[in-house]
């Protein structure tokens, strides 16, 4: 029996050396590899167009203060981590005509005929919420967008001295970026 102890008690030491020798092997080998840390004051990252930092929204070609976005929800529904939210619009609800414009009820007009249904307005949000705080970057949001509203930014140099200096209101942020400022349009 006391054979045994020492035969395993061998192997045991044998396997330790070897994973001991293993691990030198790898150090030793990053050891002499160039250095990938950047020193960011003194230099700073060529790569910068492949960084994916926090979404934003897109604008138009045409209105680069507006947003693409036709408030579909399909990304703050598909955001496993809910820190998205996005508040419609309210359309104005058409006045009824009246007076001497209303359209008059004729003799042996045949009731139902009216103008042929026009287009519905193009939803547009009133507020676009993110919680940098609660996202954990999988992009799914943009990956879903239907009108590609939604993009990585490039923001890499984020600082803040509050949990609140990462809740963005990203139609601020569209109009800021656009050069036209972030007040509230509602």
């Amino acid at each position: 029996m006391n054979a045994c102890k020492s035969v395993k008690t061998m192997r045991d030491t044998v396997k330790g050396l070897w994973s001991l020798l293993v691990g030198l092997r790898v150090t030793g080998q990053n050891f002499v590899r160039p250095q990938l840390t950047v020193h960011y004051p003194r230099k700073t990252v060529d790569n910068i167009h492949t960084y994916h930092g926090h979404i934003e929204l897109v604008g138009k070609p045409k209105e680069p203060a507006v947003p693409k976005c036709i408030c579909c929800m399909l990304c703050v529904t598909s955001c496993p981590s809910g820190c998205i939210s996005v508040i419609k619009k309210k359309e104005p609800k058409p006045a009824a005509k009246e007076g001497p414009e209303a359209p008059k009820e004729m003799v042996g007009e045949v009731k139902g005929k009216t103008e042929p249904p026009k287009k519905k307005p193009v939803k547009t949000p009133s507020k676009w919420k993110l919680d940098y705080n609660l996202c954990s970057l999988c992009g799914t949001c943009v990956e879903v967008c239907p009108v590609k509203s939604i993009r990585f930014s490039m923001d890499v140099y984020l600082a803040g001295y509050e949990r609140n200096d990462f809740e963005y209101d990203l139609l601020a942020r569209l109009r800021e970026q656009a050069g036209e400022g972030g007040a509230d349009e509602e």
